[in-house]
Parts: C-alpha cells; structure tokens; sequence
C-alpha cells in the first residue's frame, strides 16, 4: 500500500555549500526529490515548508536529507563514486528509465546521448534521452553530466557547461575543486566555497 500523497510530497529543503555552487535539497518521507543549483527553479530564492515536523514522517524526512549530505561531501571530497540515498522521483515512464539508465554510467565515464538511446532500446530516441537528462530532477547523485554528445563535446546541462566540465575532470582525476581534507589553497571552485562542503537546514 503507497503512501498518502500528502505525507509523500511534505519537503524539507537542506542547502550545502559546494566547489560548484550553493546546492538546494528537497526530500519527502519516501526520498530525495530534488537537487537545484543556484538561480534555478520558479521557487528560487524561496524556501518550501516543511513537512512533517518532529513527527515520523518529518524525521524520516531529514534522515534521507541526511544521508544525500553526507554522500555528496563524500562524493566532492573524492570519497565516494556511487550514491545509496533513496529517491523519490516523479516523471512519465520514459523519463524513469532515462534516469535509471544513468545511474548505471560508472563513476568517471561518458556515455554519448545515442549510445544511452540504444542501450534503452531506441537506436533513434537520442533526442528524447537529451530530454530526459534535462529533466533530471536530482543532477549529481543522478549523473546527467556524463552524457556528452557524438562528438565527445559537452552538451546541455542544467547547471551551466562549466559545472558539467568541473563534474567531470574530478570524476576523472584531472582537476580537484577544493575539496574536504585537501590542504589550504588547492583547488578552486568557480561559484562555490572553494573549500570544505557546508550545509544547513532551512525551515518555513
């Protein structure tokens, strides 16, 4: 039996300070929903309520806030390649199955877009893959970054080209960004603390 469809979309938003930008998390009760770089979304700038307070469904809330905190500095700081958070995500079938597939690219490789349509079993379905990776509601943890184009070139991400390239020489061991446990003054992150990952919890 699936959860009420108000305790499953109750969110609490959690912000964490990364060498690529201040990062803004929503989750509900059942997972992470949303990841958002700065600028982004209609609600930017605003703050979503938040669900379920001191009750079970408020702190099941913040455990998987929690969680998706804890691996992303892991995951900037060189520590982790793959992401175990739950997630809650919402979309048409062929959008699931675009970020299913991604979540299968390994840590620190490319997949061009035809190659991830063939792989779903549309040889021809490149452009509907590119629109599922822009749709990608949880960027990073669901890595819509390592799709490039034919060409090998980089091609549309939500959080700008730059943070894409930033993503992927990292992934790759060719650029570190100023990550957790780093000495003082190596690496740089354009947008970013340039430093140690922070975050905080902001609450209506």
């Amino acid at each position: 039996m699936g959860m009420p469809e108000h305790r499953r979309t109750e969110t609490v938003l959690a912000v964490l300070s990364t060498p690529i930008g201040e990062l803004r998390l929503t989750a509900s009760p059942l997972g992470l929903r949303r990841i958002q770089f700065p600028g982004e979304g209609p609600d930017s700038g605003t703050t979503p309520p938040e669900g379920g307070g001191s009750g079970p469904a408020g702190r099941q809330v913040r455990r998987h806030l929690n969680q998706a905190v804890k691996e992303m500095k892991e995951y900037f700081s060189g520590r982790r390649a793959r992401f175990q958070v739950p997630l809650d995500l919402e979309g048409t079938p062929h959008q699931l199955r675009v970020w299913e597939a991604l979540r299968e690219i390994p840590f620190g490789e490319t997949v061009t877009y035809g190659e991830l349509a063939r792989r779903l079993g549309s040889p021809a379905g490149a452009r509907a893959v590119g629109r599922g990776c822009a749709t990608n509601p949880v960027p990073v943890i669901v890595p819509c970054h390592r799709v490039v184009a034919g060409t090998g070139g980089l091609q549309g991400f939500g959080g700008g080209l730059w943070r894409k390239k930033a993503l992927l020489e990292m992934e790759q061991g060719q650029v570190p960004l100023g990550l957790p446990g780093m000495r003082p003054g190596e690496g740089s992150g354009r947008g970013g603390s340039g430093g140690r990952a922070r975050s905080r919890f902001r609450t209506s």
